[in-house]
């Protein structure tokens, strides 16, 4: 069978890989339909690893595809044909975050498309636990199930509540879907960003929006726009440095700032403003399962809106060439989504 597979630092072929067998006890066989590309899949195609990271690899976390075989014990409403959506993470069950009950955090994960190999193939073999039915939800969208489910984990450590704003740096796919999830939560969200393009898509989606330019102004604009007092809530979906010390200033006193933006930056904050503003600051990481049917439930529910953080297809032969361009025009992609026919 076909597999994009990532060979070395920025090299990606499309090769002839071994099926994957007969489904065994508690596990299905899913025809990949649509995979979805994000920030993390960059840094793993240009060879910036964390533990546990290699070559050669088949990359794909974002994976929606159709059953087609099912393994002995496995549950009811799964079954050859359903389309499903597939969480990729497995955690270990034994280490201090799995005996907490945040195995999302576990010290020994393993995410398929980064340990494991993931949608960019035409058959994959997964534990039934992980795949949720997606019903009648166009392939392409059904894959945003994932990244839907970071916000869904990121609103909810925020605990945002109805009423309330909801601060958010950065309007790339991330941040446009922590604007949806609190909006529907019942929250008024203004997203902030330097790329006119994502703002324009915000708005769309019913957000406020904020151009990014001197921090001290956006910070300004951003408390006003609150209410004078600072935003209850603040999510920072970049990982800049400037970002994050801007959240931090535009919080309210007793306010939670979450931080879900990734990168190897460095952040200087004053210390004064832990204990002037006693603030809650918090990390958001994968999802849990619950938190994933969730955001499939939300998919379901909202597809016609979430499919506008689509902009770009590629088909799977294309892979390569869908990596780079989503690399190369990080302005004009949202989403970039590789399909296949089934």
């Amino acid at each position: 069978m076909r597999a994009a597979v990532t060979q070395a630092k920025g090299v990606m072929e499309l090769v002839e890989v071994p099926e994957p067998g007969e489904p065994g006890p508690g596990e299905v066989i899913v025809r990949p339909e649509a995979i979805g590309i994000c920030g993390s899949d960059f840094h793993y195609f240009l060879g910036e690893h964390g533990p546990g990271w290699g070559f050669p690899r088949i990359q794909g976390h974002e994976v929606s595809g159709v059953i087609d075989a099912v393994g002995p014990d496995c549950r009811q409403g799964l079954g050859p044909g359903t389309r499903v959506s597939l969480w990729p993470l497995t955690s270990c069950g034994g280490c201090y975050p799995c005996r907490v009950g945040r195995p999302n955090v576990c010290d020994n994960f393993r995410l398929i498309g980064i340990h494991a190999d993931g949608g960019l193939q035409q058959r994959l073999r997964m534990p039934e636990s992980q795949v949720f039915p997606a019903d009648d939800q166009k392939p392409a969208v059904a894959t945003l199930a994932e990244p839907l489910s970071i916000a869904v984990r990121t609103v909810g450590r925020a605990d945002v509540r109805p009423g309330e704003r909801v601060v958010v740096f950065g309007a790339g796919p991330i941040g446009q879907t922590v604007a949806l999830v609190a909006m529907d939560r019942g929250a008024s969200v203004l997203l902030i960003d330097r790329v006119s393009h994502r703002l324009e898509v915000g708005r769309g989606l019913g957000a406020e929006t904020v151009a990014w330019s001197d921090p001290d102004e956006v910070v300004a604009l951003a408390r006003e726009w609150s209410g004078g007092e600072g935003a209850p809530v603040v999510v920072d979906a970049t990982g800049s440095a400037d970002a994050i010390r801007a959240a931090v200033d535009v919080a309210a006193s007793a306010a939670r700032v979450v931080v879900v933006g990734i990168s190897h930056e460095e952040v200087h904050l004053p210390v004064f403003s832990f204990t002037q503003k006693e603030f809650d600051l918090l990390g958001v990481s994968c999802c849990q399962g619950d938190e994933f049917g969730e955001a499939v439930e939300f998919v379901g529910r909202h597809g016609d809106r979430v499919e506008r953080l689509i902009t770009q297809q590629f088909p799977l032969e294309r892979a390569p060439e869908a990596f780079r361009w989503a690399m190369e025009h990080p302005a004009e992609s949202m989403k970039v989504v590789i399909e296949q026919e089934v």
